[in-house]
């Protein structure tokens, strides 16, 4: 049963963003802003000062939405 908040596109891609930017993180200040503060609502991001970096279900989410979708059927 599907039971997590869905992730409009423009989140899944600010997720994709956050995921590859690694420990560095991403600065809130870029057109994804809103989305980077709405996955930290959600506990898939953080913020550490003015950067936001992926938490570990964050991780796993993105494994399982973001990664799964890219892989040659």
């Amino acid at each position: 049963m599907w039971n997590e908040p869905y992730l409009e596109t423009c989140c899944r891609s600010a997720l994709h963003r956050l995921w590859l930017s690694g420990a560095s993180g991403r600065p809130g200040g870029f057109k994804d802003g809103p989305c980077l503060n709405r996955l930290a609502d959600m506990g898939l991001a953080e913020q550490r000062g003015e950067r936001f970096t992926v938490t570990p279900a964050g991780v796993e989410r993105h494994a399982r939405e973001i990664v799964r979708s890219t892989s040659p059927a």
